[in-house]
């Protein structure tokens, strides 16, 4: 595979027929990525992953907290996390959209 065209609004309509907060939509032994949409008011679930990740805030406004760092998130906010480091969004206000990058690819 040498280039993924990906549509955002396709993956998240896929992402919504399996009823599932995350569609990945890239795989390659480097790295991963996908789309993660948390609804308002919404938990989110995740644990700490084995790879780092790089989130890129689509749509939405939330918190985010990644180890002792606490920030308010919104469109065009990068947050990269490093492997292992427990993290979170929450107070998620307007649902989230974010793209999410994981080097190498997620396990």
């Amino acid at each position: 595979m040498k280039t993924v065209f990906a549509n955002l609004a396709e993956v998240d309509h896929l992402r919504t027929q399996d009823r599932q907060l995350y569609r990945e939509f890239l795989r390659v032994p480097a790295m991963s990525a996908g789309l993660y949409v948390l609804p308002t008011a919404g938990t989110d679930p995740q644990r700490p992953h084995h790879e780092d990740e790089v989130y890129y805030v689509v749509r939405g406004h939330a918190h985010f907290k990644a180890g002792d760092e606490d920030r308010e998130i919104h469109p065009g906010s990068v947050i990269y996390v490093a492997a292992e480091v427990e993290h979170r969004f929450y107070d998620i206000r307007e649902e989230l959209a974010v793209l999410v990058f994981f080097a190498p690819a997620e396990t």
